[in-house]
């Protein structure tokens, strides 16, 4: 695989070169020219900084439509997009103060438009901001946004639940290929590290008709971190101490760049001991260690861009059998354990006509997933390879419509390596093919579009019938088509709608078809069901969003139906002493939303105060409640912005509130959660010493120690509370 994928790197660079050019002059409102301004041409992968008079010059772009992204310390960003990039053109900008980060270039929607342009609502994250408020992993931090929660272990575990749904209905993108490491188990995270990774796009409902199957709930995009500038080099080290779990997150990253070549290599280690409840307890095998390695590869011109890269990631994890039992320090795992180890190759292209585009992705993830209950020897090993593609066609526009269409996919195979199998040897096949179009007038977007998809699966027989273990063989076909329509306009200047409906659509998993045999990570004996059928929804979302210069606004609605939604019921009965559960079929309904406000104001400057609500519900057609449903959360934090003298800059302080409700409206077999509050504080900026410069952050989390028990966490049902009080200190240094 990896041989196949050089070869289509190296034979794309035989393009020729033109040499399109923009260049420009940056100030402020003053007409001060601005020094250090980034300039970066998102998919072109070009980029520059202004010079001591203000001036830019980025060369060797594409022909046709270009957007560039114009940032700058206390400035807001601007994203300037050029319909015709032919010979050389100027483009001078002027830049505000900061008050709020205005506006953004989405890619994981169709067509790269601005957030403020964007028919869909996606909300962004960046990693950095995560870190700032001390999160101690990647989905802890993915969890702050309202409207995503986590199923979490401890701070070793953590699945990512968007509006309700989670597993297979919520599909993650990494370096532009589709993420699959055995999603659809409790006990399986997330499996990325947040080290290499600029930020978070996050979808919130369905997208089958960008991404086809388990896209069904939402998409978690991350977008790997950009190349150096233009003729530089960098490297950066970051450190990040925790005091609860006495543990340590080290990254350190090197890159460089020339005009059309692009570098990067990173490595990550992190580890930390078990993880202390308010009492002064440690939760026995908690603990866990990780390794992260990230390189690539790059190569841009007129003609075509190209970017090659690879992420391994280690995972060494404790499995929290016990509860509270051995007290230590240790970081070395004991029995039973977890060892997960993902090799990930992506291939990114981009080709440029001179009226349309091309994009081609390839993707290659072996993950090798293993158990140990008491020795070395792994008692279930699985490796599950997956070759993924996807391939867009940007047709060119027909005055102002803009259309895609494309095929994506994946071939897949599953093989068992251990003494116990979880789910059977299997291979599974999807082809989808779509297509989607916008047309825009004034401030106006009207955005609709269709998909066929197929998924074959074949699962091989093993054990023997009527006894635990055994798996039929199967032979199954999935067919689906989904569309989607969305409109967004502009009440006022600075007042945004977006209504959306959209389908999705999810084949049930091997473990849903095939189950037979006791869920270690649950507990109880699973029986799965092979006449189950796809799972169908309709999902309409409404959106209203207010953005001023010191004030912003949003609220956003949701109801979604999912037709045959497959869940574990509770049968009555027991074997070896093990509830049974099966799995079935019912009509589900979710709905809820999210609120937020930012006031900046104005002559206050230096104050920001924030507030979120986040709420979801979900019922059974014929009664009951859905499970594993997050409870509501009230969010509130206030920060402030300040500088001290020449040694302390862009820094801030914040006070964080975060109230979560209790949850009583649960299935028949979840536990009722408590409500609860946590205080959170923090504290950062960059520090100046001389010629050395270098960000630092202080965090502490739970300040008051208090004792509570997430609704989703998987400890809950053994009485396990979370963390308690928990201080996080970082650094980071860039050479």
């Amino acid at each position: 695989m990896k041989q196949y994928l050089l070869v289509l790197f190296l034979g794309l660079t035989t393009f020729l070169q033109a040499q399109n050019t923009i260049t420009g002059k940056v100030t402020d409102t003053k007409n001060s020219p601005l020094i250090g301004v980034v300039v970066y041409a998102d998919e072109a992968h070009k980029s520059a900084k202004t010079d001591e008079n203000g001036m830019y010059t980025l060369s060797g772009l594409p022909n046709g439509e270009e957007t560039l992204v114009f940032s700058y310390v206390g400035f807001a960003s601007q994203n300037k997009k050029i319909q015709k990039v032919q010979n050389t053109q100027t483009l001078d900008i002027v830049m505000d103060e900061m008050a709020f980060q205005m506006d953004e270039v989405i890619v994981s929607t169709p067509f790269s438009k601005l957030q403020s342009q964007n028919v869909m609502k996606v909300d962004r994250e960046s990693v950095k901001s995560m870190q700032e408020k001390g999160s101690a992993t990647l989905i802890e931090g993915l969890a702050a946004i309202p409207g995503v929660s986590q199923v979490s272990t401890g701070t070793s575990i953590g699945k990512p639940v968007i509006r309700g749904l989670s597993g297979n209905r919520v599909l993650v993108y990494t370096q532009g290929i589709r993420l699959e490491n055995q999603q659809f188990g409790d006990e399986h995270g997330l499996g990325l590290n947040d080290a290499g990774v600029e930020n978070v796009e996050v979808i919130k409902g369905p997208a089958s008709l960008l991404y086809g199957s388990d896209a069904l709930g939402g998409v978690l995009f991350f977008n790997p971190e950009k190349f150096a500038l233009a003729n530089t080099f960098q490297g950066d080290f970051g450190q990040r101490m925790f005091s609860n779990t006495l543990g340590s997150n080290t990254t350190l990253g090197l890159k460089a760049s020339t005009d059309n070549w692009k570098y990067l290599i990173r490595g990550a280690y992190s580890t930390q001991s078990d993880y202390k409840i308010p009492d002064g307890d440690r939760v026995t095998n908690t603990r866990f260690q990780e390794m992260d390695f990230k390189a690539g590869i790059g190569y841009s011109n007129a003609k075509f861009s190209s970017v090659l890269r690879y992420n391994y990631n280690n995972l060494d994890l404790g499995i929290p059998e016990d509860g509270i039992a051995d007290q230590t320090t240790t970081k070395k795992t004991a029995f039973p354990k977890q060892g997960v180890s993902n090799n990930l190759f992506s291939l990114n292209n981009t080709l440029f006509f001179s009226n349309s585009k091309m994009d081609v992705n390839l993707g290659f993830i072996q993950n090798d997933r293993s158990e140990f209950e008491d020795s070395d020897v792994a008692v279930l090993h699985m490796v599950l390879n997956t070759f993924d593609y996807n391939v867009k066609y940007y047709l060119p526009a027909i005055g102002k419509v803009e259309t895609i269409v494309g095929v994506q996919g994946m071939s897949q195979s599953n093989k068992n390596l251990g003494e116990e199998y979880l789910i059977p040897n299997a291979a599974t096949n999807d082809f989808g093919v779509f297509a989607t179009g916008i047309y825009g007038w004034g401030s106006n977007s009207l955005q609709a579009g269709i998909r066929f998809d197929n998924r074959h699966l074949v699962s091989d027989e093993h054990g023997i019938a009527d006894e635990e273990g055994y798996f039929e063989a199967l032979d199954k076909k999935y067919d689906s088509f989904n569309a989607s329509l969305g409109y967004k306009t502009n009440f006022a200047k600075d007042l945004t709608f977006r209504l959306n409906a959209a389908t999705g659509f999810r084949a049930p998993n091997l473990a849903e078809l095939s189950s037979n045999g006791v869920h270690e990570g649950t507990f109880r004996y699973e029986i799965g069901n092979s006449n189950l059928k796809t799972e169908q929804n309709l999902q309409t979302d409404l959106d209203l969003e207010y953005k001023s210069t010191h004030f912003e606004f949003s609220v956003s609605g949701f109801y979604n139906h999912i037709s045959d939604y497959i869940y574990s019921s509770p049968s009555g009965v027991e074997i070896d002493g093990f509830k049974v559960y099966d799995y079935i079929q019912n009509n589900a309904s979710l709905y809820g939303g999210e609120a937020a406000l930012h006031i900046h104001p104005h002559p206050l400057d230096w104050l920001h105060f924030e507030t979120s609500f986040e709420t979801v519900t979900g019922k059974l057609q014929d009664g009951g409640y859905l499970p594993q449903i997050p409870a509501n959360n009230w969010n509130n934090t206030i920060k402030t912005d300040f500088k001290l003298g020449k040694w302390l800059d862009d820094s801030f302080a914040t006070l964080n509130v975060s109230t979560t409700l209790s949850q009583k409206k649960i299935s028949g077999f979840d536990i009722p959660s408590d409500g609860y509050t946590l205080l959170n504080m923090g504290f950062g900026g960059k520090v100046n010493l001389g010629k050395t410069a270098f960000d630092v952050n202080l965090n502490g989390n739970n300040l008051l120690n208090k004792t509570y028990i997430p609704h989703l966490s998987r400890l809950a049902a053994s009485g396990i509370p979370n963390l308690g009080r928990n201080f996080v200190l970082g650094v980071a240094f860039k050479f």
